[in-house]
């Protein structure tokens, strides 16, 4: 008989969503129970499929969780593996080495949470001898490697080892058990069930190596569909993964090109139609979209100036494609340099000109807009700071962005005053 568990990382259950909250509050909220509900996708996947093991490579919290509601939850689903005969193999990683609740929840005894010193649990499944091999964090940091503090291999038996690291680093992670993937290659071991990186990696060689990615992204940096791995270690020691989708929210970039656009309503009608494209191609059974309107068009005006109402047009027609969320709108677009007299001879317009080529381009204004972005930069936790680049010369260019998106917005918000809103 086979041996088959599935393989999981960064569940971070209850993890905050304040910047959603304060623009969407349904919103908000479906994000916000997706992680438990992903939770509940992946016991019922064991359940379903009637595995051995979950293996949970690390950060199932979010850090310093104080709910009990998330512990009574968390011990529910954990009972429905326990009554079924499935065991759960668990390290922490570092958020959950911040936990309150993993210190004082008690979960049933098919539940194993390895401690800080590394140990290999002795199983056999079908006559397959396996050895199970675990090392959680005892602190929030762990700036140096966990591999030589590992057990050797099993001799004679199917040796997974489980573990949270960055491996050689990552963007957007900090560095945590940085670790070689070619010394997991030659560590001995048959299987490597990682953590910690939220985007999912199959590391190919001598041994199976899988960072799976977490089971539901939380932001527009952790895009794209989520899953989890079905682990199946057959009589003859072979290994194949399957990925299983669980992702409920899935959240996606949509670019809608609205060059020669000229009526409202089209361009309303195009972006209904770009979002039910990428409805379409959408694997989970929510899409949380990020539009982002390009291209010249006469409306590029009446757009800046009327930002709100485009993204309630843009909400309602997500609400007529269904489970269509817009997290947010952004602009890239601009009048055609053909725009009509009348437009051009404007001094609203003339004075916006010069504001992009005078004024934020004076050295003194552009440093100050750079201190205050990297003072922002500075109060985010590593994973958010990729929309400002993800090095110094994209950096630069985030801020060139915004000063030029800047100084068009406010001068379309003169325009709306000179027009009298109309």
């Amino acid at each position: 008989m086979p041996f088959r568990f599935v393989h999981t990382a960064d569940i971070h259950l209850d993890s905050p969503l304040r910047s959603l909250a304060l623009r969407n509050a349904e919103l908000a909220e479906l994000v916000g129970d997706a992680s438990r509900q992903a939770l509940t996708a992946i016991i019922d996947l064991c359940l379903d499929e009637q595995v051995d093991a979950l293996i949970i490579a690390g950060d199932l919290y979010d850090g310093d969780q104080t709910s009990m509601k998330t512990a009574r939850f968390l011990a529910g689903q954990l009972e429905k593996l326990h009554q079924a005969g499935i065991r759960t193999y668990l390290i922490k990683g570092n958020h959950d080495a911040l936990s309150k609740i993993a210190k004082e929840l008690v979960l049933p005894d098919t539940v194993k949470i390895f401690g800080g010193n590394a140990e290999a649990i002795e199983i056999t499944a079908g006559g397959l001898p396996i050895a199970l091999h675990g090392l959680s964090f005892a602190k929030p940091h762990a700036p140096e490697t966990l591999l030589p503090r590992y057990r050797p291999p099993v001799l004679d038996a199917v040796n997974i080892g489980i573990m949270h690291t960055s491996l050689a680093g990552s963007v957007g992670h900090d560095a945590y058990a940085p670790c070689n993937v070619i010394d997991l290659h030659a560590s001995g071991f048959d299987y490597w069930a990682l953590g910690h990186i939220h985007q999912r990696t199959h590391h190919a060689g001598k041994a199976t190596v899988i960072m799976p990615g977490m089971p539901q992204g939380r932001d527009i940096n952790e895009a794209g569909p989520k899953s989890v791995s079905i682990v199946t270690v057959a009589d003859d020691r072979t290994i194949t993964v399957e990925e299983r989708l669980t992702s409920i929210a899935q959240f996606q970039r949509v670019e809608v090109d609205l060059t020669d656009v000229v009526e409202w309503r089209d361009a309303a009608g195009a972006i209904e139609t770009g979002l039910a494209a990428e409805r379409e191609r959408t694997a989970s059974a929510h899409l949380v979209a990020r539009l982002r309107l390009t291209g010249q068009t006469p409306l590029a005006w009446q757009i800046r100036r009327d930002l709100d109402l485009m993204l309630a047009e843009a909400e309602q027609r997500g609400d007529r494609i269904g489970k269509t969320w817009i997290e947010k709108l952004e602009l890239a677009i601009d009048t055609p340099q053909s725009a009509p007299d009348s437009l051009a001879a404007n001094p609203v317009v003339e004075l916006g000109a010069l504001m992009r080529e005078e004024v934020t381009t004076r050295s003194g204004f552009r440093d100050e807009v750079r201190d205050m972005v990297r003072e922002l930069l500075s109060d985010l936790p590593a994973e958010c700071r990729d929309f400002a680049g993800r090095d110094e010369a994209a950096f630069e260019r985030f801020v060139d962005s915004l000063l030029a998106e800047g100084s068009i917005d406010i001068a379309a918000r003169m325009m709306a005053a000179e027009r009298g809103g109309n």
